[in-house]
């Protein structure tokens, strides 16, 4: 009986101490996994603000090369040392790359409104045929007009104001102000991410209006300065071709795709050269991307500018 009696507790103890072998091995796992998140959670962290200091220092690099091309040039053209896009270069731990993009060379949803506040028709037509050769509904541009626009009544049938975004889930009101983004369209009831991928590339919303600049804008946009032209959009590779080296169209190419008429009642609203610009920065250190989208405006007097930051999209 004793034996027995002893063999029980012998048991028992050998239970109890792998119990507490195991209940020691998870708290030691524990620990070590807490710790590796710490880490890990802390060199993301230090990735991140070395990866913010370098984009911003890659920032004032495209800020100090515009200014130095605006000395150089009077025109703004793909031919220009501006548009090559930045290589990967190496830097401690990753590499950092980017981009310029001229912004002027797209279709300002600014423009939909007179500085006034009140709509602008001939934006507005113009918009419509930028989405009628995406093969987008052209109303949507009445929509997008509205949404800017200062009043708060609906100042076109397919125009929407306060009524209907006050219905939506969750509600809120027109901005009846200028954009910041050409993702806000993306509010717009119905408009959906099928839509805004394809007028994405086509359009900006700078912070006031602007003319286009004929040299960098794509055929689409330069077809939708009349009613009828699709001398540009039918052969993109080709207009590319001719903007290797020299703005092409110039101002007076556009007075002859034009004609007199309709280029004398157009011609304040383009040109040549362009004052708002976008360096895309990307920052690469270890497993960690830091990515930086700064809207630079260029002044009359040389200076630039940034106007508008974001990070992580555009």
């Amino acid at each position: 009986m004793k034996r027995r009696g002893w063999n029980r507790e012998r048991g028992v103890a050998l239970i109890t101490a792998v119990l507490m072998v195991a209940l020691a091995t998870m708290l030691a796992v524990d620990v070590g996994y807490r710790g590796f998140l710490d880490q890990r959670r802390t060199g993301t962290l230090f990735a991140l603000d070395q990866g913010y200091e370098i984009a911003l220092g890659a920032e004032a690099w495209a800020a100090d090369f515009l200014k130095k091309d605006m000395q150089e040039s009077q025109t703004d053209h793909f031919g220009e040392t501006w548009a090559r896009p930045l290589p990967p270069l190496p830097i401690e731990g990753g590499t950092v790359e980017g981009r310029l993009e001229d912004m002027q060379g797209r279709f300002n949803l600014n423009n939909l409104i007179h500085t006034d506040g009140t709509p602008n028709p001939t934006a507005v037509k113009q918009l419509e045929r930028i989405l009628a050769m995406l093969e987008i509904e052209p109303n949507w541009a009445t929509a997008m007009a509205d949404w800017i626009d200062q009043d708060t009544q609906p100042g076109f049938p397919d125009g929407a104001e306060d009524t209907v975004y006050t219905g939506m889930d969750p509600p809120h009101l027109a901005a009846n102000m200028p954009i910041t983004r050409v993702s806000e369209l993306l509010v717009l009831p119905g408009f959906g991410p099928e839509r805004y991928a394809k007028l994405r590339p086509f359009v900006s919303a700078l912070p006031v209006g602007t003319p286009l600049n004929v040299c960098t804008a794509p055929g689409v946009v330069l077809d939708s300065l009349s009613e009828d032209a699709r001398e540009f959009s039918l052969n993109p590779e080709d207009l590319g071709k001719r903007r290797t080296s020299a703005c092409f169209p110039t101002l007076e190419d556009m007075r002859g795709s034009l004609g007199d008429a309709a280029y004398t009642e157009l011609k304040n609203s383009l040109t040549e050269s362009s004052a708002y610009f976008r360096a895309t920065v990307w920052v690469t250190i270890g497993t960690t991307q830091f990515t930086l989208y700064s809207l630079l405006a260029r002044g009359g007097a040389g200076s630039v500018r940034p106007a508008l930051r974001s990070f992580g999209s555009e």
